[in-house]
């Protein structure tokens, strides 16, 4: 027994494939020519990028990510001053921190995050940092967050109602 030499059924896909294969050639040579031109307007293209996609969020982002912003200062990178090496790029992004730009600097850690990208992981309800997984809020400040996030939960309001009753 051995492996068979080659397939007559196996010839349309082959030809469909080279087919494909030449009008994607065609397709990036054309492409070339206009980018050589200078005419890339005229050329269609699928991708349709956000302008700044850093700044988008949610329409209603959780709770505690509205107290922990109201915990974490925001400061200028070029006000930012760091014992040691400062960080050179956001974690999140990859991308170098600039003089002007607004960063979140974290207590418990001292990581640096851009406000932007920190927000945005905040809207996907953590609370921990990106990197090392410590919570955003300082342990000083844990019990009047907590209680924070308790009456702005409407638990307390809940609870509130039904406290006055006997028996409950």
């Amino acid at each position: 027994m051995g492996f068979p030499v080659g397939y007559t059924e196996v010839f349309l896909p082959k030809l469909f494939v080279h087919t494909l294969s030449f009008l994607g050639f065609i397709r990036n040579l054309i492409s070339a020519l206009f980018n050589f031109m200078g005419l890339t307007n005229f050329l269609e293209t699928d991708a349709v990028w956000p302008e700044n996609p850093t700044r988008t969020t949610p329409e209603h982002p959780p709770v505690s990510a509205l107290l922990i912003r109201e915990i974490l200062p925001v400061i200028k990178y070029e006000e930012l001053v760091v014992v040691g090496d400062q960080p050179e790029s956001c974690a999140v992004c990859l991308y170098e921190f600039e003089g002007g730009e607004e960063i979140r600097w974290l207590r418990n850690c001292r990581h640096v995050f851009h406000r932007a990208c920190l927000d945005r992981w905040m809207d996907h309800d953590k609370k921990t940092c990106p990197l090392c997984r410590t919570s955003f809020v300082p342990d000083e400040l844990q019990g009047e967050f907590n209680q924070r996030l308790w009456a702005a939960s409407g638990i307390a309001d809940f609870y509130g109602e039904y406290s006055s009753v006997p028996g409950l």
